[in-house]
């Protein structure tokens, strides 16, 4: 597979991706829809360009050609995507799904996807893509993982496939997103909570008590990080693991409550401080 690689959406994991990539890899597309606004048009142009990729203004010129769509949205634009470019994907292209959602939520897209002659694939990222770029894990899932599997490993990543059903892959990332996004919204809840009673210090100490060797500060204060600057995305994301929960009949109440506190941290619009517990703490807590 030597055609164009297109972007649907070209945040964080897209900007990775292609920066991470070698130059080896031909010609790549990005179509995201903040180039339909004014105010954010010149920051996603400057972002295409430091990316070394060619911008669109429309997804139909982005697919135009593409054999492999990594289709990278927020959570709750992933199917609004799919059927956005539907109608634009060459027959056998490969659809790479990367968004967070729900197993439902992937089944529906691959239904438009295949019902316009693409190639859906299921795929989990399962680690920050900070760092890591294009090798962050990755797990595929779905009828044409196989294929898949080896247009990835061609371009470098690190993949696996997990099965051969769409929504595999995805229900390993949402239930692990339980766990993961969970515990930075009890950092927020705790560590707030103690601050404004004025406990905070006693509070840490019967942590870093209970268990020394967790390093508590600095883990708490890269989870207070991780909301401030991406928890709309993971509100986003937890929403979609709760209707994960819901259908497998346990109710997705902490998934949702989740949701709401990576909202609440992240319209606080406070700008991280670095990796001071307090300071982060303190920049939220005055905003709320």
């Amino acid at each position: 597979m030597n055609g164009t690689i297109a972007f649907v959406g070209f945040g964080e994991a897209g900007q990775a991706f292609a920066t991470g990539w070698s130059r080896s890899v031909g010609q790549v597309a990005a179509f995201d829809i903040k180039t339909d606004t004014s105010q954010t048009r010149a920051a996603m142009e400057a972002r295409y360009a430091a990316a070394g990729v060619t911008g669109a203004d429309r997804i139909e010129a982005a697919l135009d050609g593409a054999e492999r769509v990594f289709c990278l949205v927020t959570a709750d634009c992933a199917l609004e995507a799919a059927r956005a470019g539907a109608g634009s994907v060459a027959p056998g292209t490969l659809w790479f799904d990367g968004n967070s959602c729900a197993p439902d939520t992937k089944r529906a897209a691959a239904e438009v996807i295949e019902g316009a002659g693409g190639r859906y694939v299921d795929m989990a990222i399962m680690a920050p893509v900070a760092g890591k770029k294009h090798r962050v894990p990755i797990l595929l899932s779905g009828p044409h993982a196989d294929v898949a599997l080896s247009a990835l490993t061609a371009l470098d990543m690190q993949v696996r496939v997990v099965g051969d059903t769409v929504g595999q892959a995805s229900s390993i990332k949402m239930i692990r997103s339980v766990m993961i996004k969970g515990i930075e919204a009890l950092t927020a809840e705790c560590f707030l909570s103690a601050r404004r009673a004025g406990v905070g210090a006693e509070v840490l100490g019967s942590f870093e008590a209970s268990d020394p060797g967790m390093e508590w500060p600095s883990r708490a204060a890269y989870n207070f990080e991780r909301m401030m600057v991406h928890g709309k995305r993971r509100a986003a994301e937890m929403r979609e693991v709760a209707k994960t929960v819901e259908a497998l009949g346990l109710g997705g109440g902490m998934a949702a409550a989740t949701a709401a506190w990576q909202d609440r941290v992240a319209d606080t619009q406070a700008n991280p401080s670095g990796d001071d517990l307090w300071q982060e703490v303190d920049r939220v807590l005055n905003r709320l």
